[in-house]
């Protein structure tokens, strides 16, 4: 009889597991397939988020710009004046000063490390193996009352006060939708060196056949953090090169 019973319970924990196992590439698979599809996230060549940032109770509207060639930039809108930060051409990244307002040039270490992320538009999952990228099914875990899939992305290492060191990435996909609600990495310099800083995703919705996050909220694991709503998303938008290119006659002339 007790032989009888191992047999079953053997019988039905392999009949079972085939059902409920999933691989990372199966979810990644369903994720790319729920939001349109592989093929067409591809096709995207520029991205566009028209959004508003809250600080603090203050509410400050920002445009979001990146493209498949790595040009990426952000303008914030702020008391009547056009702040660009993180602005990268490809080559050379740089933002403007907060204090003084003048365009200033990051380290030679800080655009390397940019850099290696630009290769990443519309999606780090995209050709993850042909980046030299892994990724890692941790199994299952519950944010914020919702059921996800944990996988770990290990990219190009970057290089941090001359150091290298590994650059992961843990992201929640929920396990009904197959869409991530949360990636979580760690700091790896500033004031928050060492904490792990969190991105939430919500309100998923169709922008030409594919699905994006327009409700994001950033910042510190376990503190308050700061609400990004996106108003507009337009794919494949026109925007002039110069735009991107680092003001150099401005800098002179304002020193």
């Amino acid at each position: 009889m007790k032989t009888l019973k191992l047999c079953i319970a053997i019988l039905a924990i392999t009949c079972i597991a085939p059902l409920s196992a999933q691989t990372a590439d199966e979810i990644l698979d369903n994720y790319f397939e729920n939001i349109g599809g592989l093929d067409k996230l591809k096709s995207v060549e520029g991205i566009k988020m028209v959004a508003k940032v809250n600080q603090q109770g203050m509410e400050i509207p920002l445009e979001i710009l990146q493209f498949s060639d790595g040009k990426q930039m952000t303008i914030i809108n702020f008391q009547g004046k056009e702040i660009k930060q993180g602005v990268f051409d490809g080559e050379t990244l740089w933002s403007h000063n907060f204090m003084t307002m003048k365009p200033e040039k990051s380290d030679a270490e800080a655009t390397a490390n940019f850099k290696l992320n630009s290769n990443d538009f519309p999606d780090s999952f995209i050709d993850y193996k042909e980046k030299g990228y892994t990724v890692e099914l941790l199994g299952n875990e519950t944010i914020d009352g919702t059921e996800t899939f944990k996988i770990k992305l290990t990219k190009e290492p970057i290089t941090v006060d001359g150091k290298k060191e590994e650059d992961v990435s843990f992201y929640y996909f929920d396990t009904e939708n197959f869409v991530p609600i949360a990636v979580q990495s760690e700091v790896k310099s500033g004031q928050a060196k060492g904490m792990v800083q969190e991105v939430t995703f919500s309100d998923y919705q169709e922008v030409d056949g594919l699905y994006f996050p327009f409700s994001m909220t950033q910042g510190v694991k376990g503190q308050p953090g700061s609400p990004l709503t996106i108003e507009s998303i337009v794919l494949n938008p026109t925007v002039e090169e110069s735009s991107f290119t680092f003001p150099e006659v401005m800098a002179v002339e304002e020193k």
